[in-house]
């Protein structure tokens, strides 16, 4: 991924369109409650700082506030998963699957690994942590079969 490229994305009726510039943050999997009941499965998202993120059309740009520390953002019109973004935060997490083409990143860890779903399991060998993945706390070791 060369530094400085411009990627587009939008959701998935255009309502919505933005674009980012690399580098941006490898992919973390968020297998939290809300981000569950939010996509219907776990998020896959990417960041990058504010300052390198614009959003273009926001014709159906909707924020919803799912907690007092940030809000999430959303398609009105077609339901599409776009944005998370805390209070304060000068990074905006973009939905991987928002974004057009080719990205170039790859997955780099699991976060709420502790409340994901019973129907699934976390197969690839990814870090894992129980809550967040700030860097204070360790990952868990992915399980390996045998």
């Amino acid at each position: 991924m060369s530094d400085g490229q411009v990627k587009n994305g939008s959701c998935l009726c255009g309502a919505v369109r933005f674009t980012v510039r690399e580098p941006l943050r490898p992919v973390v999997y968020c297998h939290c409650h809300q981000c569950r009941k939010q996509t219907g499965h776990y998020m896959a998202a990417t960041s990058a700082p504010l300052g390198r993120f614009v959003i273009i059309e926001d014709r159906g740009l909707r924020w919803y506030r799912a907690s007092e520390a940030a809000r999430r953002g959303f398609c009105s019109l077609c339901g599409s998963t776009l944005f998370w973004h805390a209070d304060g935060a000068d990074r905006i997490s973009i939905a991987a699957g928002a974004i057009d083409g080719e990205t170039g990143i790859r997955g780099e860890g699991h976060i709420f690994c502790a409340d994901k779903g019973d129907y699934y399991e976390i197969a690839d060998g990814d870090y894992r942590w129980e809550e967040d993945g700030r860097p204070e706390r360790a990952p868990m070791k992915p399980e390996r079969s045998p």
